[in-house]
This record gives C-alpha cells, sequence and structure tokens, in this order.
C-alpha cells in the first residue's frame, strides 16, 4: 500500500484546552493540515499553538453550539471535524448527516454506541452482558448490596478527565459521596497495573491496538507511561471495542490486577491525553485516523509499535501576556 497521505487539509479540531485535543492539533499540523483551533475558553492552551486558526465556541451544551459549528465550517471551507473532548461527541453525531451533506466529514460511533460509553453505568451492563470483566457497579440507590470491607469508587456517572472521583472504604462514605457528586455512580475499587490502549478500528470492524501503562497518573492523566505488548490484554480490548460497536478513535482503559486478570474500567471515543507516546514507538495513529476519516483504507501495517517506550510528562508556561490583546469584545480571539 502507498505511503503517500493527502495533507493540507483544513480540519476541525474542538476541545483543544484539553490534552487530547491539544496533542491532536500538534499531529495533524505535523501531517501538514491546516487546523482550526476550537475551544469555549478564550485562553485555551491549543488555541495560542503557532499556525492554527484559533476560534472560540459556545460549549457543546449550550444551545447556539451547532449553529456556530456549522457557521464555521462554512465560513473557513472546514473538511472534517474531529472531537478532542467528550462533551463534543453528542452533538456532533446529531450534527453529523447535516455536515456530512455539506462536504465536512466525521468519524463517530452511532450515537447508541456513544451512549454506551459515555454512561458509565450503561458502559458496565454491555460489557457484563458480553462476559467482559469491569468493576462491579452499583447505583446509589444499591449501596447497601455492596460486600463488607469493599473498597469503593464514587463519580459522575457520565463524567471525564477524573472529574468528581472520589476513593473511600465503607457504604456510609459512599452514601455521603453520592449526595455530593452529581448523578453518581459507585464502583467496585480495583488495585493493579493500570493501562490505556489507543485504538483505531477501520471501518470494516477491524482494529490496531497499541498498550501503555500508565506508571504514574496525576489528576486522570499520565504523568509517566510505557508502551507493552500483552497479547490477553490486546484481545480484551478488542472484545470491548467490539461488544460498544467502536469505530474510528478511541482509548480504552483498564488495570492488570494484583491477581493476573484484565478488567476493563472504561472506553473513551476520542484520543487519549498519552496518544503521543504511542506515535513515538512507530505507530501511525493519527495520520491512519485522517485516511479513514476521509473514507480511506486504514494501514494497519503502519500501526505496529515498540514495547518498552516511555514518555514523561510535566506542565510548563505556554504563553503570558495581556488577555486584552487576545480577545476582541464579543470574546472571540482576535
Amino acid at each position: 500500500m502507498s505511503s503517500e497521505r493527502p495533507t493540507n487539509r483544513r480540519i476541525l479540531v474542538t476541545g483543544v484546552g484539553a490534552n487530547p485535543g491539544f496533542g491532536l492539533t500538534r499531529s495533524l499540523q505535523r501531517l501538514g493540515h491546516r487546523v482550526i483551533a476550537t475551544d469555549a475558553h478564550p485562553l485555551a492552551p491549543g488555541l495560542l499553538l503557532p499556525g492554527t486558526q484559533p476560534r472560540v465556541i459556545p460549549r457543546a451544551d449550550e444551545p447556539d453550539y451547532p449553529e456556530a459549528v456549522a457557521e464555521l465550517c462554512r465560513e473557513l471551507a472546514v473538511d472534517a471535524v474531529v472531537a478532542g473532548i467528550e462533551n463534543d461527541i453528542p452533538p456532533l453525531v446529531t450534527m453529523a448527516p447535516g455536515l456530512e451533506a455539506s462536504g465536512v466529514r466525521l468519524w463517530l460511533p452511532d450515537a447508541a454506541s456513544v451512549r454506551t460509553c459515555i454512561d458509565k453505568a450503561e458502559f458496565h451492563d454491555v460489557l457484563t452482558e458480553h462476559g467482559i470483566d469491569t468493576p462491579r457497579t452499583y447505583r446509589p440507590d444499591e449501596i447497601d448490596q455492596v460486600p463488607d470491607g469493599t473498597e469503593l469508587v464514587v463519580k459522575p456517572r457520565r463524567g471525564h478527565g477524573a472529574q468528581g472521583v472520589h476513593f473511600c472504604e465503607r457504604r456510609e462514605q459512599a452514601r455521603v459521596l453520592c449526595e455530593l457528586v452529581p448523578d453518581a455512580l459507585v464502583q467496585a475499587r480495583v488495585r493493579g497495573r493500570e493501562f490505556t490502549a489507543d485504538c483505531l478500528v477501520d471501518r470494516t470492524g477491524r482494529a490496531s491496538v497499541i498498550l501503555r501503562r500508565r506508571d504514574l497518573v496525576k489528576a486522570g492523566l499520565s504523568a509517566v507511561s510505557t508502551t507493552f505488548h500483552d497479547s490477553t490484554v490486546c484481545s480484551l480490548v478488542e472484545r470491548t471495542l467490539s461488544a460498544v460497536r467502536a469505530t474510528g478513535l478511541s482509548c480504552v482503559q483498564g488495570f492488570i490486577t494484583d491477581r493476573g486478570t484484565v478488567t476493563i474500567t472504561e472506553l473513551n471515543v476520542r484520543a487519549a491525553g498519552g496518544f503521543p507516546l504511542t506515535e513515538a514507538a512507530g505507530a501511525d495513529l493519527v495520520g491512519q485516523m485522517v485516511h479513514g476519516l476521509f473514507g480511506e483504507p486504514v494501514d494497519h501495517d503502519r500501526l505496529t509499535y515498540r514495547a518498552g517506550m516511555y514518555l514523561t510528562n510535566y506542565v510548563e508556561t505556554l504563553a503570558v501576556g495581556d488577555a486584552a490583546t487576545l480577545t476582541d469584545p464579543e470574546g472571540g480571539l482576535r
């Protein structure tokens, strides 16, 4: 298969204030594409990356979000939209037929699949139906069913990025936390070696899976990670992708437990924050995603990778300055 790829496409990336959208912007730029970087916050880091066309858009839960994105696609002749954050995915799925009719490409699962991945209770039910090990999960009114001595995690049922996640050791503590965490869910805490799988499922259903250990996690993000090979983990990740009918780019998280078993905890229908390690290990993740996005074959031979490659992250200052010089009177970037 030819290694040539079209470049200089105009790709709108959402949520560039978070690591996945920020990383996607950089990777797409390196591949020669023109990125329209968007976020709801005018000082989101990705909006300050050189060479982008930065635009401030409404939050995904605001009523004018769909029209704002559609208008931006028309104004800038956007070729494709890639979501960098979960919140943008449900409205984009709804908008997809209209955007695609106007020539804008998207590559997302169907609405039911997206709902399964975003709703942790539904995700648990689907994986359990398919015999895939996942943490025992309880609704707030089921806390009395939690066995004595079970370590627990209380989290938002539809949360992301480790926001609102709390650990506790007793049912009574979980009951109080459920009153504080919006739309809470309670899960048994899993101990072991945490991993992320960067995944690309082509339009025929074939998946490529790149495994990374999350050696050090801070605020839900991998501060230190290392690539590894494990056929058992890879097989379970592929079963998970099939169970939720994933397509396109996604990431799966889980644990190799202290007992040696593998447990899947979540699947995000977007790139993971640490995916640059996957690319450094040799997998052409974003490049092949772009192929699939535009209806071209995905070359899975270019999604192989080396084990033992590491990545270490740290927080750095990207820019400082007078905010008034960056925004116009309506709050958008100049």
